[in-house]
């Protein structure tokens, strides 16, 4: 995947917990304990979707701010 320049980065309650890119076919994300980014998405709700998945159960939908 190559990243494009766009970036979100996603924050609970104690901080930041992972950040969404834009990639050449659609969004990716990662968190913040990943090594590499996950699947693209084909866009960036889906994405948000996605990374709020992956967090523990019960995690609050986090805050999404563009960098």
């Amino acid at each position: 995947m190559t990243l494009t320049g766009q970036t979100w980065v996603a924050f609970g309650p104690a901080g930041a917990v992972g950040s969404l890119h834009r990639v050449e076919s659609g969004f990716t994300f990662k968190l913040v304990a990943d090594d590499d980014f996950r699947a693209a998405y084909p866009t960036l709700e889906v994405a948000k979707s996605a990374l709020h998945a992956a967090l523990l159960p019960g995690a609050e939908w986090p805050e999404f701010r563009e960098h």
